[in-house]
């Protein structure tokens, strides 16, 4: 018998080694490399590599052309059903594409692209894989969630070969595989969910999707850490990486796009999870303004942009006496990192110390924000808090602070006071550099380049 050979793969780039090492030569990371056991050879096996498998062998295109002759005509995109779902893709689906979506367990992942296949199913010819999941499981769902599961065609199944088998006879135009953790490849001996099955699995199913125009979605699951399981070469092969965000303590979910060949990054779409599935949520910076009557200090609104849109978020800080040594930087939904660093500012630039409070900082919702749009909303709330005064509720505010203190513009500056003139805001502090020549009617801009004149415009 032939001698089983192994090797040792990077989960973070997918660099393989002969032998173990502690850090990887070519991402620089630490303790990621994995035994994997490779199938010995046969004499003409197909290889493990998408190139070499028989039946897609070669690229996708034989033919050199010029880039000046390449068609630029926009290549028509199906519908999701779902517009948020649409919005997060860029438009919609492109044939030929796929599509990795992540999240946590219970975000509803299953669910989302249960929903959407049952749908599109009654106008295209859609295949809906499960490796998790037995048929009667599916369909207990499907019949809860009140779908039409007329012409959705189902398979159980793990195998990628019967899998593609399978989609050459029905030939499909959107193909779901539910997940890509479960699937695996005879010629590949390590067991499903490792780095070479994932790897390798995904490379095959992308290659035939491309070939076909077959649009592939494809359901992984996330580490502890929030990040996609498997090796990172798994999101460069793939067109587009989307991230279900929601506890299941949560009644809303979220869905950002972390990576899209045909369309914007960070694009955020918002579901409401009801009993009868996910409901889209088209204007989410309602949901997230129902704020309480009373007014409290430490509480204020900012406009934050997500992909092509703003959306109004509210934002709450806690300071309170500390009894340590060394006072707690809670942030919820923000940078932590960034939090030590606005306060510092306040207390060089604003001279208010906070050094012996405890600062608990929470974006309302589970919203998290990743643009520096939200810092002059964060400190002025800190200030509210501590001061123990409330601001006013027709108040919005939004700016980048630099270390010297100035307050830096944002991009879409005009749109996001537009967008909080919509929701009834009728004051707005900004960049000056921000601050339109004519303010919306019934708002008052006050633009401000220093610390120091935002907290004395309040």
């Amino acid at each position: 018998m032939a001698k089983t050979k192994s090797a040792f793969v990077c989960t973070e780039c997918g660099a393989e080694y002969r032998k173990w090492q502690g850090q990887c030569s070519s991402c620089q990371e630490w303790n990621t490399l994995s035994e994997v056991r490779l199938a010995p050879s046969r004499p003409g096996a197909a290889t493990a590599t998408p190139a070499g498998r028989a039946g897609y062998a070669g690229a996708l295109s034989r033919e050199v052309v010029d880039l000046a002759n390449v068609d630029l005509s926009e290549v028509p995109r199906l519908s999701s059903t779902f517009e948020e779902f649409d919005r997060v893709l860029g438009g919609g689906l492109v044939p030929g594409s796929a599509v990795l979506l992540g999240g946590n367990p219970g975000a509803g992942k299953s669910t989302l692209l249960l929903q959407t296949a049952a749908k599109l199913a009654q106008a295209h010819r859609v295949f809906y894989v499960t490796g998790e999941e037995s048929l009667s499981q599916v369909a207990m769902r499907a019949h809860r969630l009140q779908l039409p599961v007329a012409g959705l065609k189902m398979l159980a199944e793990t195998s990628v070969e019967t899998i593609l088998a399978v989609a050459e006879r029905e030939r499909p135009e959107i193909l779901v595989i539910d997940s890509i953790q479960t699937m695996q490849l005879e010629d590949i001996a390590s067991a499903p969910g490792g780095v070479a099955q994932v790897r390798e699995s995904a490379a095959v199913l992308t290659r035939f999707a491309k070939q076909s125009h077959t649009v592939l979605l494809l359901v992984g699951h996330v580490t502890k850490d929030g990040t996609l399981a498997g090796p990172k070469v798994l999101e460069h092969m793939i067109d587009a990486s989307l991230l279900l965000e929601g506890g299941a303590d949560s009644r809303f979910r979220t869905l950002r796009g972390q990576k899209n060949r045909f369309g914007a990054v960070n694009e955020l779409g918002v579901f409401a999870m009801l009993e009868h599935g996910l409901k889209e949520v088209k204007n989410p910076s309602a949901i997230f303004l129902s704020r309480s009557e009373a007014l409290a200090p430490g509480s204020l609104v900012m406009v934050v942009w997500e992909g092509t849109r703003p959306l109004l978020v509210e934002v709450q800080a806690l300071l309170d006496e500390s009894a340590l040594g060394n006072p707690r930087r809670v942030a919820v939904g923000l940078d932590p990192n960034r939090l030590a660093m606005l306060l510092a500012v306040l207390h060089r630039h604003g001279g208010l110390f906070t050094g012996d409070q405890d600062v608990f900082l929470n974006v309302v919702g589970g919203v998290k924000v990743l643009e520096t749009s939200a810092d002059l909303a964060v400190l002025l709330a800190v200030v509210s808090s501590l001061q123990g005064r409330a601001l006013p509720r027709e108040l919005v505010v939004f700016g980048e602070v630099g270390l010297s203190g100035e307050i830096r513009p944002v991009p879409s500056g005009q749109e996001r006071i537009v967008e909080a003139a919509k929701h009834g805001f009728t004051r707005a502090i900004v960049p000056r550099a921000n601050a339109p020549k004519r303010a919306p009617e019934g708002m008052e801009v006050v633009g401000v380049e220093k610390l120091a004149d935002a907290l004395e415009a309040l």
